[in-house]
């Protein structure tokens, strides 16, 4: 005997409706010489699926396509300095120095200073203007233009130097490689291997929709006016800066008077008293710099409080460790690690599902407006405040986020992204292979606050303004690889 609630229940368990929603089948013909040159393996893994459609997309589109280089092709010049022996210097006497990592900051620094004795020519190592950069080595494929930020300063040997027969092609060929479809082309060959190692030689194959002037002329103004913006909030931080410098009367990192224990050291030395020791014994946390800048912030600011103070923050929260689920881009939102957080369009290609990782993206994952974001692990003291964009995007279990207020989070930004900040950062520094911090360590972090109100108002309002700049200039470079893809590639 059946159960009638039971046979009604599967009675109506029988009408109901599956539905699988089934990614697109991925598929490629591959040529029988395409076998062979892959030692007769038949396996879909040895052929790059993506990379063949992404070529065969190009050639076979709505515009002929032409070569990146050759006669009449869009390159001019295209090349890359040659190798020499570094010879580092300090900040003081050394040349700003810097790698392809920094390439795509929206204002890179120099971590480090070569020497004028090193043995290279400096001018050819020099950024010019209306230039493509491509990194050769490494993480290949990642691009960037030169900008009034950059032109210049002296990058590394390992980026590739792009100019071009007309300026306009500039936006155009960036834009291009860019995109999905281009950036797959850029770092795999016609076979569909991905490329170890780029050369100038392997851009003249690369094949680029020669679409209208029209379109090409569109989407280089809105490149153009991009990194117009990114220079114009560059301006506006250094603005702010000065003005908070100017204020608080700090002279540089090195003309601080410190009280260093041997002044003619060949190291430098100090004593510490007990009672100074606050149960640190590494001498990191004693250096007399770190104790000469708070000095100097107690005698000339109104006063000197900290980031926990609830004046200047709700809290500052790390990430517990978690156990990360990815999804595809449309199910998921973009996860941000420390080594991208300075980029405006930052080059993570993981997304974190939100369905799996709610409770978190909401407590302690999600970027949040008005905060500032820094790592708790690995290059301490850098500081990032983040654009519009990044908003509920996800941060990873190795970066923490001090939650501020519009009124005070772009002076607290400007104060920490100076040198004096970093230093009070960086002094709570722990760890032996990987230095770490905490966010206990970040709420007793020194913060000045200024005598006059009006001046930290301006400042903050300067470090907020350039933050709309920088998500204008990231809406322009989104609409320009729009048109590209609607209107040319997937035209």
């Amino acid at each position: 005997m059946v159960n009638s609630s039971l046979a009604t229940k599967t009675q109506q368990d029988s009408t109901l409706q599956v539905i699988v929603n089934e990614k697109p089948l991925k598929w490629c013909s591959v040529s029988l010489s395409d076998v062979i040159n892959r030692e007769k393996r038949l396996e879909a893994s040895v052929f790059d699926v993506e990379a063949k459609q992404a070529w065969s997309r190009v050639i076979n589109g709505k515009y002929k396509h032409k070569k990146l280089g050759g006669e009449s092709g869009f390159i001019n010049t295209a090349f890359y300095p040659g190798r020499f022996k570094r010879v580092y210097s300090n900040k003081i006497n050394g040349i700003p120095f810097f790698l392809p990592s920094q390439m795509t900051d929206i204002y890179p620094k120099p971590d480090k200073y070569i020497s004028a004795l090193t043995k290279c020519d400096l001018e050819e190592l020099r950024l010019n203007k209306d230039t493509l950069l491509l990194t050769r080595s490494g993480t290949i494929g990642t691009i960037s233009l030169s900008s009034r930020t950059t032109v210049g300063t002296v990058f590394s040997d390992d980026v590739i130097r792009v100019t071009f027969k007309r300026k306009e092609d500039l936006g155009y060929v960036f834009t291009f490689l860019k995109s999905k479809t281009g950036n797959i082309i850029l770092t795999t060959n016609g076979y569909g291997s991905v490329i170890t190692h780029l050369e100038p030689e392997h851009l003249a194959t690369i094949p680029i929709p020669d679409a209208p002037d029209e379109i090409k002329n569109r989407i280089n103004d809105l490149i153009v006016k991009s990194y117009e913006l990114r220079d114009e909030s560059n301006d506006l931080i250094d603005e702010a800066t000065e003005l908070m410098v100017k204020e608080l009367q700090l002279p540089r990192i090195e003309d601080f008077d410190v009280n260093d224990y041997k002044k003619d050291a060949p190291v430098e030395t100090f004593s510490v008293k007990l009672s100074s020791m606050a149960g640190r014994a590494d001498a990191s946390y004693h250096l007399p710099i770190v104790d000469a800048i708070v000095e100097h912030l107690k005698n000339h600011a109104e006063e000197v409080t900290t980031i926990g103070d609830k004046r200047i923050s709700s809290d500052v929260v790390l990430p517990g460790r978690f156990k990360r689920v990815y999804v595809d881009e449309e199910y998921g939102v973009k996860f941000l690690g420390g080594k991208v957080m300075k980029q405006l369009d930052p080059s993570s290609e993981k997304f974190l599902s939100i369905k799996a990782h709610k409770k978190q993206l909401d407590e302690s994952l999600g970027i949040k407006e008005n905060s500032i974001l820094t790592p708790a692990r690995g290059s301490l003291g850098e500081v990032v405040l983040p654009p519009k964009h990044f908003i509920n995007w996800a941060i990873s279990d190795n970066m923490m986020q001090i939650f501020s207020f519009e009124t005070i989070c772009g002076y607290l930004f400007v104060f920490l992204n100076s040198d004096y900040g970093k230093r009070l950062i960086q002094r709570y520094t722990y760890g032996g292979v990987v230095d770490a911090i905490e966010p206990e360590h970040i709420k007793q972090v020194q913060i000045p606050i200024l005598k006059h109100s009006a001046v930290q108002k301006h400042i903050n309002d300067l470090a907020l303004l350039a933050n709309e700049k920088r998500y204008e200039a990231y809406c322009l470079e989104q609409e320009a690889l729009r048109i590209m893809d609607e209107e040319v590639i997937f035209a």
